[in-house]
C-alpha cells in the first residue's frame, strides 16, 4: 500500500515537471539503463521533456538494440526541475552529487539505509527495479507500448540471471506475461541480448579466464582484467562483465569475483550459491547489492591488494 500511494505521487510530480533528469549508476547494468530507457519512451510517446545521463564513459554494447539507447548522455542539461534516480541505492552509485533543492524520487530494488531522494520507492523483495518499474505504471493505468515493454523486459531477464536468481517468483512470470500482450518479440529481444557477441569478447574471454585463481579449498574463485587487453583485442570494458557468472558455473565455487579496472579504480562483481551472502562482503567496502549478487570499488589499479582484501573479508563469512 504505501509503494502504490509513492507510484501515485511520483506520478503526479511527473505531471507537474518542466524538464526531468533520469539518472543511472556508473558502471550501468541492463536494469538500470533498462529502467531509463522504459521512461524514457514513455516520456517520450507522451510529449514529456527528459534527458538520461549516465557518468560512465562506455555503455554496455549488447544494449544498443534498445529505443532510446543513443540518446544516453553524459551532460548534464542546464535546466531540470524534477530527478529521477533508477536502481541507485545511493548517492555513491551515481557517481556524481546533485542538487539537494531540486525534487528527487529514487526507485530501486536494493535496500539501504540511506533515504537520499525526497521519495523513495524501494522493494527488495523484486528480482529486478525494471520489475518494480513495471508496477508504477499498472497503479497509474498506464499504456505499455511495445517499445517500453522490450526495455523492462531486458531489465528483468538480466538482472534476475536468465529468471534463475532466488528472486524470480510467480510475480516475476506473471509480469513477463503481461509485458508480451504489447506484442514484444521475444526471439527478437533474444538475438539482439544474447546472441550477438563480438568477436573482440571471443579474443578477451580467455584471456580472464586463464587468470582464475582458487583460495579456501575452491569455495572461492577469482578472475581479473588487465587494460592492456582492451587494447589488445578491442574489446570494451563491458565486453565480459557475465564472465563472474561463468566463474560461479563451476561446481566446486561458491563465491565468484570479477576485477577490473574502471575509471582508475578496481570494480569488482560477486556472485554467490546458496546462503553466501555477498552482499555483506561488498557492504564493508561500501559496496551493495543482494544476497547473491553485489558489487564495490576499491581505490587501487593493484590486483593483488584486491585478492589480499577480498580474501580476508571472505573469510569471515565461509
Amino acid at each position: 500500500m504505501q509503494n502504490k500511494n509513492l507510484f501515485q505521487k511520483m506520478f503526479q510530480e511527473i505531471q507537474n515537471a518542466h524538464y526531468i533528469l533520469v539518472i543511472t549508476h556508473k558502471n550501468p547494468d541492463a536494469d538500470t539503463l533498462s529502467c531509463a530507457l522504459s521512461l524514457s519512451n514513455y516520456f517520450f510517446e507522451n510529449k514529456i521533456k527528459h534527458k538520461v545521463f549516465n557518468i560512465s564513459s562506455t555503455l554496455p554494447r549488447r544494449l544498443n538494440f534498445l529505443t532510446k539507447f543513443d540518446k544516453i548522455t553524459d551532460v548534464i542539461p542546464k535546466y531540470y526541475d524534477l530527478i529521477i534516480y533508477v536502481d541507485c541505492a545511493d548517492e555513491y552509485r551515481v557517481g556524481k552529487e546533485f542538487s539537494k533543492e531540486i525534487f528527487s524520487i529514487c526507485i530501486d530494488h536494493h535496500q539501504s539505509n540511506s533515504a537520499f531522494a525526497n521519495i523513495n520507492i524501494v522493494d527488495d523483495t523484486k528480482g529486478s527495479t525494471a520489475e518494480l518499474l513495471y508496477s508504477f505504471y499498472q497503479e497509474n493505468n498506464l499504456k505499455i507500448s511495445k517499445k517500453n515493454a522490450e526495455c523492462l523486459y531486458v531489465g528483468i531477464y538480466d538482472d534476475s540471471i536468465a529468471l534463475t536468481s532466488p528472486r524470480t517468483n510467480k510475480n516475476t512470470f506473471t509480469v513477463l506475461s503481461s509485458l508480451m500482450e504489447s506484442k514484444i518479440d521475444v526471439s527478437y529481444i533474444s538475438k539482439n541480448l544474447l546472441k550477438r557477441d563480438s568477436l573482440a569478447r571471443f579474443r578477451l574471454l580467455p584471456k580472464i579466464m586463464n587468470t582464475l585463481d582458487l583460495y579456501c579449498e575452491g569455495v572461492f574463485g577469482i578472475v581479473y582484467m588487465k587494460e592492456i587487453w582492451l587494447v589488445e583485442t578491442g574489446a570494451d570494458s563491458s565486453e565480459c562483465d557475465d564472465i563472474v557468472d561463468m566463474v560461479l558455473n563451476l561446481g566446486i565455487i561458491k563465491i565468484a569475483a570479477y576485477c577490473r579496472v574502471v575509471n582508475n579504480m578496481m570494480r569488482i562483481s560477486l556472485r554467490s550459491k546458496g546462503e553466501l551472502d555477498v552482499a555483506k562482503i561488498a557492504a564493508k567496502f561500501n559496496g551493495g547489492g543482494h544476497k547473491n549478487s553485489a558489487g564495490l570499488s576499491l581505490d587501487t589499479i593493484c590486483v593483488e591488494s584486491t585478492k589480499k582484501a577480498l580474501l580476508e573479508t571472505i573469510q569471515e563469512y565461509i
